[in-house]
Formats: C-alpha cells, structure tokens, sequence
C-alpha cells in the first residue's frame, strides 16, 4: 500500500509534482532521491513484466522545456545506469517521439521515459513511461511507485552505457516523409503561409524541420524558442489567451493557417485564415470529417462533447459517435475494446485535444494529428477549397459554460457519488428534462435546447459542471434548477455558480 506521500505523485497513468522552487506554500517533491528512486522502479517493472534481466534493456530519456528538465534527467540516468541498463539520451523531445522511438527497430530501445508535465505551471514537472505496447496504465504507475517506495536494491554487474542522440529529427523527418508521401508533391506547403505557437514548449520543431524545409512560410510562427518559465501565455490549447495568441499571429502575418501544440506536443489545434479557433467540439468534428471520408467508423470522445457535434458526427458524417469518460487513456482503451467487438474506431479524442488515431498506434500525438489535417489542407487546396469546409455543418452552441465545483469533506469520492445519484433521481422526476442514455460519466441531463453534466473529477476533490445550449432563458433555468439542488449538500461548494 502506498503511503501519502507516495499516492499523490501519482496523476493517473502519469507521476507529476512539484520540481522546483517558486511558487509559495509548494515545496518540491520530486527531489533526485525521489527521482531516482522511481526511475529504478520503473527498471523493477520491466524486469518483473517482461522477465527481462536489467543489462538487456536500452531506456530513452527525453524531455520537454520545464526548467527542472536537466536535473531530473540527470537523477534518471544515474539510477538506470547504476542497476545496468543503458540509456539513450534524447535532450528534447516530445511524447509522441518517446513513444515511437520504442519501436523504431534501428535503435533497439525497449521503453521510454518522457520528463513533462503538460501545461502546468513552470514549477512542476513529471514522468510518462512507455514500452512498445504504449503509454502504461494506472495500475502500472502504482507498481512502480510501491517499488520506489520499497527501495528495494537493484545494482547490475557493470553500470550501462548512456549514449546521446537527437531523435526529435528523426521524428520530424517520419512526419516530413509522411506528408510527402500522401500528397505526391515534395513541396506540399509551397505557396503557404502557416504559423506556428509553440508556446515556448517543445514544439517549435514542426515549423523549422517539418513545414519550412517542405515549402511553407514560417515567419508569422511565434514562441519557438523551448524556455520553461513560459513567459509568454501557457502552451495549452484549451487556454484562451493561447488560442488568442495563435489567432494574432496569423491574422498579423496573413497567414493561411495557424497551429498550437502544449508543451509536450501530445495535444494540438488550428485556427483559420480568419483567426477562427478550431479547438474542441470543432477540432473533433473537422479531423472525424477527414477520417470517416471513406470508411465509416466509430469516434471515441470524452463527456462533453456537444450535442451539435453529436448530429454532425451521425447525421452529416454517417458515423456513429460514442461518448466515454474524460480522460485519454480512457477513450483510447474505449476504442480498443470496441474493436475488439468488431467496431471500427478510426479515433479516440479528447476536448483537450488529446487525439489518438488508430492508424498511428492509438497514440496521442498533436503532430500527427495536425499533419492530417494539413494534409487534406494541401489536397483541398489543389480543388480551390478551404479546409474549414468540412465542418460547415456543424452546429456550435451558443453558449457554453464550466465550473469546477469544490468538495470539501474529506470523504469527497463518497460525498460526490451521493449527490450523483440523487441528481439522477431528481432529473427523472423533473418535466422538461431527460438523462442522456448511454451515459458513461457523471449525469449528463437534457433539456429543450442544450445540456449540462454534473460529474467528479478523476483525481481532485471536486465536481465539475458542464453546460450548453443556445437561449439566455435556458442557461438561467438550468443555473437555477442546479443552485436549487447543490444547496441540500453541505459537502460542495457552489460559490462559483453566478
């Protein structure tokens, strides 16, 4: 059993904490004994799950910007080197890439380590673990972290070797030759203006090894440069002023498109000529339009998609939309398990913007999920069309609100699940609102036109609401309806209703 300690490093299928110093009341965690120690866990794992003996095992390290990157890796190698397995040092890099380097069969790596923490704030940090089956689960991460916890003596015969090498360009050239490939031209991007935010992360690749050296025009691209205080906006796609600085950017430069990646570059979004932002509900519907444009399929998508990109999906698309709970791991797993009973899931993506494509390893990765798009770009463009016309029929709601609303007991998992279920049994004695059936995550509840989902977080203690619908009345109703309810319960804090 993992101690305190121990369990809160843990952030589903990932371990993330405080790495350096700077924000007041958050003392750092993730210290090099820490560090350390979870890293030889990871060597434990291996050894254990694939009856392998330490010195057989070659492990990437690559990293993104974050400032605590050098030390953290530096705590790895020591401890992966000491129990004689070797390492291959990457410098930076980006999730995806960690992953594929697994199975790029030339260099013989057996698994990878990925130091990042999203987009959270300068002062965290964290580490992704892959094999060449994919990112572990959850239950994967308490295993290492109960042998971290364990410290029990790993120490090989011979320390491993550590040898350097810069696989981010050979990830770009896979990228580069791909879009090459799909196209037939060799200068797909000629002529094209396409600007770039990277948000200072480690993004800034794909404009100057993938789209410049492919024909297009990179100067409206801005924050390329990898610095991990992050001085100009959060690299995250979901974050307004992101999405404003990419839209800025390409509507200074008259660009033709412009692309957002987060820190580590496993999440993406565009926007248009315009400057419009096509992130969430519309990056869905635009890459569903462009994979179910010959083969119909199954979209796997989080909880709160919306019902417009419901009917698009379905009624424009002919597919068949399916729902799961937030989380990437979860709507990947979603996929896999429904094709394993025959259905084909050409995708499973998150709102955020974590996109797994079946055709590229389920594999959240923003870079490929832009080089599809760019690639219909190029196509489109040869036909005197607009990428954005692929999504014309899709509905946008009008409104759209979200809350996250705090739990304050200390058994809030229990405390949430209570008002939950009566929440569900409120709703089917309310007229004028449904439950939406199949529903796997929280209540989502249906009125005349819109909907809202009242859900618990998958780590926090809290419950965040979600809300949509396209009259001012409606919005009102259900903020009065919910303020009615929540008021019952002590337990939950709903201050942050307006």
């Amino acid at each position: 059993m993992l101690t305190k300690e121990w369990a809160s490093l843990k952030n589903g299928s990932d371990v993330r904490g405080v790495a350096s110093e700077g924000i007041p009341g958050m003392n750092v965690n993730l210290t090099d004994t820490v560090i350390e120690a979870i890293a030889k866990g990871f060597v434990l794992f291996l050894q254990k799950k694939y009856n392998k003996e330490a010195s057989t095992l070659t492990i990437s390290i690559g990293h993104d910007s974050r400032i605590s990157a050098g030390r953290i890796k530096d705590a790895c190698i020591r401890a992966i080197t000491k129990t004689g397995a070797c390492v291959m040092d990457f410098g930076l890099c980006t999730t995806p890439a960690m992953f594929m380097s697994t199975i790029d069969e030339e260099l013989g790596i057996f698994a990878s380590i990925m130091l990042t923490a999203s987009h959270l704030p300068f002062n965290r940090n964290g580490l992704k673990f892959f094999t060449r089956e994919g990112g572990l689960e959850g239950s994967d991460i308490t295993e290492i972290l109960e042998f971290a916890q364990a410290d029990t003596p790993l120490v090989g015969a011979a320390a491993g070797s550590v040898t350097s090498f810069d696989y981010l360009s050979r990830y770009a050239l896979h990228i580069a030759e791909t879009i090459q490939r799909e196209t037939g031209l060799a200068k797909p991007f000629y002529g094209m203006k396409i600007a770039v935010d990277a948000g200072n992360g480690a993004g800034g690749f794909y404009a100057e090894k993938v789209l410049a050296p492919l024909g297009a025009d990179v100067s409206g691209s801005c924050f390329l440069e990898p610095d991990g205080s992050f001085p100009n906006h959060i690299p995250n796609p979901e974050d307004k002023d992101a999405m404003h600085a990419i839209s800025q950017a390409v509507l200074s430069s008259g660009s033709d498109l412009g692309v957002i990646f987060d820190t580590d570059v496993d999440r993406a979004a565009i926007v248009d000529d315009q400057g419009r932002e096509i992130n969430k509900n519309r990056l869905i519907a635009l890459i569903s339009a462009v994979l179910l444009e010959n083969k119909k399929g199954t979209i796997v998508t989080d909880s709160v998609t919306s019902t417009g990109l419901n009917e698009f999906i379905t009624d424009s698309l002919g597919g068949v939309h399916h729902r799961f709970k937030r989380g990437y791991k979860n709507v990947i797993n979603e996929a896999k398990r429904l094709i394993s009973l025959g259905q084909d899931c050409p995708l499973a993506i998150e709102t955020s913007g974590h996109a797994a494509l079946r055709e590229n390893y389920f594999l959240d990765d923003g870079a490929y999920l832009v080089t599809k798009l760019l690639i219909k770009a190029v196509l489109m463009r040869g036909e005197g069309r607009k990428l954005t016309e692929l999504i014309a029929a899709l509905k946008d709601p009008k409104l759209s609100r979200g809350h996250r609303l705090n739990l304050t007991g200390a058994n809030f998992k229990e405390d949430g699940q209570a008002i939950l279920d009566a929440l569900q049994k409120k709703i089917e004695q309310t007229e004028g609102m449904s439950l939406e059936t199949p529903n796997y995550e929280g209540v989502r509840v249906n009125v005349k036109d819109g909907w809202f989902l009242l859900r618990l977080s998958l780590h926090d203690p809290l419950m965040p609401l979600d809300m949509q619908c396209d009259e001012e009345e409606t919005l009102s109703e259900m903020y009065s309806f919910l303020k009615e309810f929540l008021s019952a319960y002590s337990s939950i804090d709903i201050t942050a209703l307006p």
